[in-house]
């Protein structure tokens, strides 16, 4: 949620005119895809990484411009809230010691920037939700002074026409009848980008959906909000609800909401792009001059704003991406479903695996997707953020018939027994190293050996803090925040620390 987007009300277009224009772009793409105009095979990957904000103490720090400015790294840009930064990496070339260069690459920024922070007033925290945030922290006052979010956060209350309500139900009970936006900048996660070809876009997405589950089974890192537990990887409910454009009457009608998972395999990237224009009214309808069918008329490649600024605003937990780079048009799957941290270790193997399996699965001659239905990988992705790394998943056996035959089974022994295989295969496939390979898996291996990841390290650190201590939950919160972020630091991945 990083573009800027110079624009006020008065700049608004009418929606009809706006929807014309998103009906070209959509014409525009399916003739690029038919034209073979695409970039040619690269296997690049980039990642994106929002970050936190807070003080020695643990507290939430509200300046994100000053930090910002202190940084003074292009790399490093502003997100929703004033505790919000976000990181991007430059694109790489998905083979050899390519976990290591980003180790490398993303160990030295992030240390310079920390350092840089610290000279501002606040240090960097890689956390899916930042555990000692309070409602003082999330209204507008706290939100970035961006034109994107305020016009965002208006659209979504006329959208909606009542207050946003918060309702989650977990290892406790969180219920707000009133928050703003600025809730949802709690959510700070960890974007990985695959480039692709056109005709390997549908098995990729349909992979990474299939995946996300046991991503999150792993990689949860989100287990308290607002001084509550909840889920293990609470950002999904979260950003949800707090984004929801939806009164009580449309979600009784089954009205689709912008945060979704998606109901279906696909077999083409145009299928997302028409759901988006024939499901999701504009949240931002600002046009743009160009006129796609002339762009392309005349030789030329169009940069379909309209389109682009409207998927931005379609959260799904894989999402299409159309971009131009050096004049030539590509797409990305941009996989959103895991949490920030809890160190860069932790992340590169969250990365291993994902880019490891995706592969693998996409390129498997039964698919997983032909016998997995899509309600259960749905079902899977909610079960994993409820319940984290003690979630039990449902997956196809192999060799059992046309479809296959589902089975339940604990996240850990999915991956053990199947995935992580099939992850070390497929980074094989990319031609990465075998050293990358066996460090960055290794962990992924650790981590469900010692059935422990960032959310159940905060959660095992504060009820200990609790229960042997005698701390109040505000003080065991900030105290367990202090030592994760000095854990952070250091650098070793979370499956090795101490708890309390």
């Amino acid at each position: 949620m990083g573009e800027k987007v110079i624009a006020t009300r008065a700049e608004l277009a009418d929606r009809q005119q706006y929807r014309r224009k998103l009906q070209a772009c959509q014409e525009a793409l399916e003739r690029m895809l038919r034209d073979g105009r695409f970039d040619r095979p690269r296997a690049r990957i980039g990642l994106e990484i929002e970050l936190n904000l807070a003080d020695e103490q643990g507290r939430p720090v509200l300046g994100n411009e000053r930090v910002l400015d202190a940084i003074a790294c292009q790399d490093f840009q502003t997100e929703l809230g004033q505790f919000n930064i976000e990181v991007n990496v430059a694109p790489h070339r998905l083979s050899g010691h390519v976990f290591e260069e980003l180790r490398e690459e993303l160990d030295t920024g992030l240390r310079y920037a920390d350092r840089r922070a610290e000279e501002a007033g606040a240090r960097i925290v890689m956390v899916g939700v930042l555990p000692t945030l309070d409602l003082a922290h999330t209204g507008l006052d706290a939100m970035s002074r961006n034109n994107r979010y305020t016009l965002l956060s208006d659209q979504i209350l006329a959208a909606r026409g009542e207050d946003i309500a918060l309702d989650i139900e977990g290892v406790e009970h969180l219920q707000l009848d009133s928050v703003s936006m600025v809730a949802e900048a709690a959510a700070t996660s960890l974007q990985l980008h695959l480039q692709v070809t056109p005709d390997r876009f549908a098995p990729v997405w349909n992979a990474a959906q299939a995946i996300s589950a046991a991503q999150v089974a792993l990689g949860a890192n989100s287990p308290f909000l607002f001084g509550r537990e909840l889920w293990r990887e609470t950002r999904p409910v979260l950003f949800q609800q707090a984004c929801d454009t939806r009164s009580a009457e449309l979600k009784a009608q089954g009205v689709r909401p912008i945060t979704w998972f998606g109901e279906r395999w696909v077999d083409s990237v145009t299928e997302l792009f028409a759901e988006n224009l024939r499901y999701f009214p504009a949240l931002l309808p600002i046009c743009d001059d160009e006129d796609p069918a002339k762009v392309l008329a005349s030789g030329g490649i169009p940069r379909l704003g309209e389109m682009r600024l409207h998927n931005g605003t379609v959260y799904r937990w894989n999402r299409p991406v159309y971009d131009v780079a050096d004049g030539i048009p590509h797409l990305r799957v941009e996989n959103r479903c895991l949490p920030a941290g809890p160190t860069v270790a932790d992340t590169l193997a969250n990365a291993a695996f994902y880019y490891g399996l995706v592969r693998a699965l996409a390129e498997q001659p039964r698919p997983v997707w032909t016998r997995l239905p899509f309600e259960r990988a749905d079902e899977n992705f909610h079960t994993a953020c409820r319940y984290g790394i003690d979630a039990s998943l449902t997956w196809v056996r192999q060799g059992r018939g046309a479809r296959g035959a589902l089975t339940e089974l604990p996240a850990v022994d999915l991956v053990l027994g199947e995935l992580l295989p099939l992850a070390y295969q497929g980074l094989d496939e990319w031609g990465v190293q075998p050293a990358d390979r066996d460090r960055y898996l290794g962990i992924i291996e650790q981590r469900c050996l010692r059935r422990t990841n960032g959310a159940g390290w905060q959660a095992a650190t504060v009820h200990q803090l609790r229960e042997r201590y005698g701390m109040d939950r505000a003080t065991a919160l900030a105290t367990m925040t202090r030592r994760y972020m000095e854990l952070s630091r250091a650098g070793e991945p979370v499956h090795s620390w101490p708890v309390g």
